[in-house]
């Protein structure tokens, strides 16, 4: 981490760090020898996982390794004064049943919708009173319109379509994310009374192929093709193309020229907030305020949540069923089931005694891809970026495009393709491509008065380094005085600004995190790792080879983002295991 700044945020870096708060949730529990349920790790999937089980009466206790519950959805205070959402930094993807289901309004959620919502400013020299051109991108269709006629009115006319063409794609596949995917092992070697029950998981499926009709061969395209053959096929412009194209690579080791990119910009296009379809918007008090609701909604039922209780292995019986787990500690606690939102990786190969686990399983496990380009950057500044495209106002208030994710480096999908494959080749991206959020622009509780909080959600950079290099102070430090540089172009002063910075590379997220690889989602969001070959085929229902674990983070389905929908879905198989137990 380095410091530089001045004035009042530099005053208030230079302060004590506040001493850590215990959860009241923490307060509250006391460790019992046997639950019903045990999940391991208190990210947002294992708390709704939680909330629901105990909602259904099902005793349940949550083990985080980590002194702070949520995850990848947390809220730390890095620098004093200044609260980050570390890692994740965006809600859109939550399920709205959860949001109801949960109540997470009553137990203290508060959102705050973003519109405009995408903004790519433009390096182009200004002429005259005319500055570099931009593109803000929103709700309205017809003021979208405007924004793109600047650079196509062929675009600007093709725009209405090409949305309602991926919405309905989206509306398609969304009934997918609520259900256990097709059970293809119960369908081929289950009992008939199994099979029976497995053909009901069809329904969504063909729910899917109903809604597209006779355009399935074009939908289809989307989700096998490069994005950007799709995307050429609609548009001409480069900065619309690219800005959307943004979608289709975020979080992933991918190209938009790579076959399959478009169905990570359809994942990413599947949620809403508060009715608004597409909608996406900032957490009051950062992403564990969301975190820190669902433990509300799973505590108020009665389920136990405790940090710095690190899980060391699952325990089996003699018989090969689970019958809980042993913490790091010693300390043996039993139950019936065993649910882990930790990823594949260290579930079935850290926790989960081997011999318990077929070979080839565990060969699958450990060759799943999870390579990531993802190294976030959380900033502390003393002012908001100026950007040569939308100058700040007088008095330094946030205007429509700070709330924006702004998309830097982004004005042509082929900047974004050498930034890939600069990460191919070993090395940190030279021009490296950027989402800037500064959710205090609509949230002033995240910093001081004057002062914001800045993420910087940046790709491509390899977990393992050309030469046999490893991300050292030297190398974080070397990339993210990169991305500064390419900011400052952009909004001149950004530099001058910063009070302080949270580098985080792959491998920092591995680590702090338990993301393999640094990868967001658990695992590449491709094809061959999605829907009933999540984590791997014939173990997609939430069950695996040992009888009584189940997996309910984002290494099943339907995968990454903060959804939510693993942690439900996996909480209902396992409700209705218990049933028939």
């Amino acid at each position: 981490m380095a410091a530089s700044g001045r004035g009042l945020c530099r005053a208030l870096s230079a302060s004590p760090c506040p001493a850590r708060r215990h959860a009241h949730w923490e307060a509250k529990a006391r460790l019992k020898p046997e639950y019903d349920a045990v999940v391991i790790g208190a990210g947002h999937n294992g708390l709704v996982a939680a909330a629901y089980l105990q909602r259904l009466g099902v005793s349940t206790a949550v083990f985080e390794r980590r002194h702070v519950i949520g995850g990848a959805a947390v809220t730390e205070e890095i620098i004093p004064g200044f609260k980050f959402s570390r890692a994740s930094y965006l809600l859109s993807l939550l399920r709205p049943q959860i949001y109801t289901d949960l109540e997470l309004k009553k137990h203290g959620l508060k959102l705050h919708l973003r519109n405009p919502h995408s903004f790519t400013p433009l390096l182009e020299e200004g002429t005259g009173s005319r500055l570099p051109r931009s593109l803000l991108l929103g709700t309205d269709m017809a003021e979208n319109q405007k924004q793109i006629a600047q650079f196509s009115q062929k675009d600007a006319q093709a725009f209405p379509q090409y949305e309602d063409f991926i919405h309905r794609l989206a509306l398609a596949i969304d009934p997918l994310l609520d259900a256990a995917p097709v059970d293809v092992e119960a369908f081929r070697q289950g009992s008939l009374l199994q099979r029976l029950k497995s053909l009901a998981t069809l329904a969504p499926l063909l729910q899917a192929g109903r809604t597209l009709g006779a355009r399935l061969p074009q939908y289809y395209q989307v989700l096998t093709a490069p994005m950007t053959k799709v995307l050429d096929q609609w548009f001409e412009s480069e900065p619309l193309k690219a800005t959307l194209a943004t979608d289709a690579v975020i979080g992933a080791m991918t190209s938009p020229h790579t076959p399959g990119s478009g169905y990570v910009l359809l994942h990413h296009m599947m949620g809403g907030l508060e009715g608004t379809q597409g909608a996406w918007g900032y957490v009051q008090g950062g992403m564990g305020a969301l975190s820190d609701a669902i433990a509300s909604s799973a505590t108020a039922h009665g389920a136990s949540i405790f940090t710095e209780k690190p899980v060391a292995k699952v325990q089996v019986s003699s018989g090969g069923s689970v019958q809980g787990v042993v913490l790091r500690d010693g300390s043996e606690v039993r139950s019936k089931v065993v649910l882990s939102n930790a990823s594949p990786q260290i579930t079935f190969l850290k926790l989960t005694p081997q011999e318990w686990l077929p070979e080839e399983f565990v060969e699958r496990i450990s060759q799943l891809d999870t390579q990531s380009p993802v190294t976030k950057i959380n900033v502390a500044v003393n002012r908001l970026p100026d950007f040569l495209a939308a100058p700040n106002a007088p008095g330094g208030q946030p205007l429509p495009h700070h709330q924006c994710s702004i998309h830097l480096n982004c004005e042509d999908t082929h900047l974004l393709h050498q930034a890939f494959e600069d990460a191919a080749d070993g090395r940190p991206s030279r021009r490296p491509m950027i989402e800037l959020c500064i959710p205090s622009s609509l949230d002033p509780t995240l910093a001081p008065p004057g002062c914001h909080v800045v993420s910087l959600f940046t790709q491509y950079t390899p977990y393992t380094l050309a030469g046999g290099k490893v991300w050292d102070e030297q190398e974080r430090n070397a990339y993210a005085d990169r991305v500064f540089d390419c900011v400052e172009a952009y909004a001149p002063g950004f530099k001058g600004s910063v009070v302080g910075r949270d580098v985080l590379t792959p491998s920092d997220l591995e680590r702090i995190f338990g993301l393999p690889g640094g990868n967001i989602f658990h695992g590449a969001m491709t094809l061959d790792q999605l829907y009933f070959a999540r984590p791997v085929p014939l173990h997609a229902s939430y069950r695996c080879p040992l009888r009584g674990l189940y997996l309910c983070g984002s290494g099943a389905h339907p995968g990454g983002g903060v959804m939510g929908a693993a942690g439900r879905n996996a909480a209902r198989v396992v409700f209705g295991d218990l049933k028939s137990m």
